[in-house]
């Protein structure tokens, strides 16, 4: 509760109608005229322990019928909630509730209720008071009073005679005691004079709230000869409860409660309902080796010399909500669960819940009859938990190296191996060790450091240790076409020692005799499929993939071809890992470690669909937690503190009229096709999108790139904007990196910088001389370096450039940054100037606000990213709205 309720809260909340909407137009009109017939013999209102408010009403219709109803209030957020139950066929919200908050709503009747005498001074006072967790305080008795009564339950079983077989098995009598005279508590009859009526209809209410319902006695309608028994029995709601189920809850629960409220509660001799009792002494746990990488946990204790498994128990919790019900309850108290058969055991909260929270967290609480199969890191993680519970607990050899605290591996520290050429940062030595005790402990992982923290230098270096520690078979190392020559200078430079032979090129098979005899082996991810047999038939050491989101399409032809190679050990390097979706992510782990995410539909089911569309927090902290320690994640702003800063700085630009006229022109046509398309074609029309989007952009670009554009326009806001830019810039002495999505641009932006007499250099995909135009520019003999996004986004170290400009965003800020990140690395000692320059009111300042809510799930996992565009009407108002809409 958020606060103390008083009885002044209750009677302005029924008085104020907030509770009708709990209930249809039609229940709200049956249960007033019920009310109004007077139909609620009986209303009684008491505090719980809980700190709840409960009401507990019998309405008796014309034919004598019975049903009783319970209602509870409490506080939640500062307001008054409800809840109903009834013993009618409805249950919940039903004609009977409607009616008892109608009736408790007129003048009085809730005092009544409480047992307070209705003077409207007395009501006053009491009002006032904040209600508190045990019943309220009657005023004294006069002395002509009843006096107080004791009651007694007295459960029995049915006889063992066949006249009575109809009986229920197990039933209980009630009774209720002043001084020595005991009289049968009767809830058809009117208490006698000097007994206490209200006592007595609270003992009754209680029953009823406990399930128990008068009348078994009354033999069927086909027995009715019968001598009828004169007691009054009472059994369980056969509506709500199968009879074996009840007494076993009732005498783990029951008892309990009617006790405290000063009931004697006797059992009978041949009452056998007493729920089964968890033994801690009997509790067993092992966790058995597969075999590569893989292990079973077999678990569970013995009850009355009978072994119950653990999987039927976790399967029966998850039914029970059993982590929610008991999240605020004692860890030393019992919860009651029933088994299959019907047996009900009581079981410790604080044991099960660190059990169930840690293997359902693997699981995803799916529980079935199989072993539970575990991976190398899941069986880790698992043994430090069952060890807190069972002290003779024995950590499997395969898994003991593996200490784990917090999701991350304890690292054991060592140094640098002597062959490398170069002294290695703190984080970078922390990345080394870390990629050494994966590989000691046959696991494999995702270097996913920011572009420019040296993932190369810290993978050499893994490299050299394993050749010193007796490694003699070759390594591979996969990358783009672009990188493979960047790792090859980086090898010579920092690893001398190492046999390094480049496989791609139209000569490559000459070198590939040479594949076994090397160190390392270099190839692009564009060969690898051509070049598959040649590289199967070769057992490697280590396999690495640089720039892995190459392989985040499970079902690409590459993607396909890595999974085949024959590696010891796996590795991916990649900035980001997560550029679109978690899908992404699944298919680097099965290559690195299949099955550990399951298939991926499994992985779909249990993790992208909850997180991606249900931005369940939960889920999302499970994956990260199964497959955290896997990935090594650093950023700059986390490790390379000796970086100068990075200003990022957005240029809105202004349309020119003419450029409005043609942008608005091809907007309201595309507008047209796009919906059109996705009303016949689905998600398949986002070609068409995509392709209204590239227009839109072209024209915002330069309207020239568009082709069907006329030749009038020979020149664009923008580019005019970037070409003042770029004249301030080689004034202050700036080097710049330019970047653009579209060569054609590129091409504009050339003859104008020709034209006026700056230096520049222009890498596009035909570029073939990379790395010499890379050491002009860093050597700062160029002003301006061109270089299309796509080309040049990664593999390149050009922090002679202190300033970069993005001609034309995009809605990958991954793309951006690893673009920037050509200036902004280790290394670099300049401030760095991001510039953006977005034309105002277009869609690219609407991808810019997209990419500002963008959904921050990779987020939570490693890295940044936004989710994969889903075309539907919101989308295309956001992206497709006229130029002239404010934003």
């Amino acid at each position: 509760m958020n606060n103390v309720a008083s009885i002044d809260d209750l009677s302005k909340f029924l008085s104020s109608g907030d509770w009708k909407p709990t209930f249809s137009d039609a229940i709200l009109a049956a249960g007033f005229k019920l009310a109004r017939a007077k139909q609620i013999t009986q209303a009684t209102a008491e505090i719980l322990d809980t700190g709840d408010i409960e009401v507990v009403s019998q309405i008796t219709d014309t034919s004598g019928n019975q049903e009783v109803t319970t209602i509870a209030f409490w506080f939640e957020n500062d307001q008054l909630q409800l809840d109903t139950s009834c013993s009618c066929a409805v249950r919940t919200c039903c004609v009977h509730s409607a009616a008892t908050l109608e009736h408790l709503s007129r003048p009085h009747r809730l005092e009544k209720a409480f047992g307070l005498e209705a003077s409207s001074e007395k009501t006053d006072a009491k009002a006032s008071q904040p209600l508190q967790t045990t019943a309220p305080e009657l005023a004294p008795p006069e002395p002509s009073e009843p006096e107080a009564p004791t009651f007694h339950l007295d459960i029995r079983r049915r006889p063992n005679d066949d006249r009575v077989a109809w009986l229920p098995e197990i039933y209980a009598t009630a009774h209720v005691i002043y001084q020595e005279k005991k009289f049968t508590l009767n809830p058809a009859g009117t208490p006698l004079k000097n007994r206490n009526s209200a006592a007595e209809t609270t003992a009754l209410n209680t029953l009823y709230a406990l399930d128990l319902l008068p009348g078994a006695e009354q033999p069927p309608p086909s027995l009715k000869k019968l001598p009828k028994i004169k007691e009054i029995l009472w059994a369980p709601n056969t509506k709500e409860w199968q009879p074996k189920l009840y007494w076993q809850r009732f005498h783990h629960e029951g008892i309990t409660a009617l006790e405290k409220r000063g009931w004697k509660v006797t059992v009978a001799n041949r009452f056998d309902q007493k729920p089964l009792t968890f033994k801690a002494s009997s509790w067993r746990a092992e966790i058995v080796e597969e075999g590569k990488g893989w292990f079973n946990l077999s678990a569970g204790f013995e009850v009355d010399g009978e072994q119950i498994d653990l999987q039927p128990i976790l399967a029966s919790l998850v039914e029970y909500n059993f982590l929610e019900l008991t999240e605020n309850l004692p860890h030393d108290q019992e919860f009651l669960i029933f088994l299959a058969d019907g047996r009900g055991i009581t079981l410790p909260i604080g044991r099960f819940r660190r059990i169930l929270i840690h293997l359902g967290e693997l699981l995803n609480f799916k529980f079935t009859g199989k072993p539970i199969k575990l991976h190398k890191v899941e069986a880790a993680a698992l043994c430090e938990t069952l060890s807190e519970d069972d002290p003779n607990f024995n950590t499997p050899p395969a898994v003991e190296a593996l200490a784990i605290e917090h999701s991350t591996f304890n690292i054991q520290h060592s140094k640098a191996p002597p062959g490398l050429q170069a002294t290695l940062r703190s984080y970078q030595l922390e990345g080394y060790q870390w990629m050494q005790f994966l590989t000691i402990n046959n696991l494999n992982g995702i270097l996913a450091d920011d572009m420019g923290l040296g993932k190369t230098m810290q993978s050499l270096a893994h490299i050299l240790a394993e050749k010193d520690n007796g490694n003699t078979l070759p390594n591979l190392i996969i990358a783009p076409t672009s990188v493979v020559e960047n790792w090859q200078r980086e090898a010579a430079k920092f690893a001398p020692t190492l046999k390094v032979v480049i496989l791609q090129g139209h000569d490559r098979h000459r070198r590939f005799d040479q594949l076994r005899h090397c160190d390392i082996a270099m190839t692009s991810y564009a060969l690898m499929h051509r070049d598959l047999e040649l590289f199967t038939s070769q057992a490697f050491h280590l396999l690495i993939l640089d720039e892995a989101q190459h392989i985040k399409n499970p079902d690409a032809q590459v993607s396909r071809a890595v999974r085949q190679l024959n590696a010891k050990h796996r590795f991916c390097l990649s900035g980001t890992p997560i550029e679109n979706h978690l899908g992404e992510l699944w298919s680097l782990f099965d290559f690195l470690m299949p099955d550990l995410l399951g298939t991926a539909e499994t992985f779909r089911e249990t993790f992208r669909t909850p997180i991606e569309k249900n931005g369940n927090q939960a889920r999302a902290d499970a994956l990260a937690h199964k497959v955290g320690a896997l990935i090594l994640r650093r950023t700059k702003d986390q490790v390379a503190t000796e970086l100068p800063p990075k200003t990022l700085i957005p240029h809105l630009i202004e349309l020119g009229s003419d450029e409005k006229d043609l942008y608005e022109t091809v907007r309201s046509t595309m507008d047209k096709h796009v919906r059109q398309a996705l009303a016949m074609q689905g998600q398949q029309a986002q070609i068409v999108f995509l392709d209204a989007l590239l227009k839109l952009r072209q024209i915002c670009c330069h309207p020239s790139l568009v082709n069907s554009s006329p030749k009038k326009y020979q020149t664009s806001s923008k580019f005019d904007y970037l070409a003042d830019l770029l004249t301030t810039l080689k004034q202050e002495n700036r080097k710049v990196l330019l970047f653009s999505q579209f060569t054609s641009m590129l091409d504009i932006i050339e003859a104008h910088l020709a034209e006026q007499g700056m230096s520049y250099l222009k890498l596009t995909g035909a570029t073939k001389n990379r790395h010499e135009l890379v050491d002009i520019f860093q050597q700062g003999e160029t002003d301006v370096f061109l270089i299309s996004l796509k080309a040049g986004g990664t593999g390149l170290t050009l922090t002679a450039a202190d300033t970069v400009i993005h001609y034309d965003p995009w809605w990958n800020p991954a793309a951006e940054n690893q673009a920037t990140d050509r200036a902004y690395r280790i290394g670099q000692d300049k401030p760095v100037f991001v510039h953006k320059l977005i034309c105002r009111g277009t869609v690219e300042q609407r991808i810019q606000q997209m990419q500002a809510k963008k959904s921050t799930v990779a987020d939570s996992i490693l890295t940044a990213s936004l989710n994969q565009l889903k075309l539907d009407d919101d989308i295309l108002t956001s992206l497709l709205a006229p130029i002239e809409e404010s934003l």
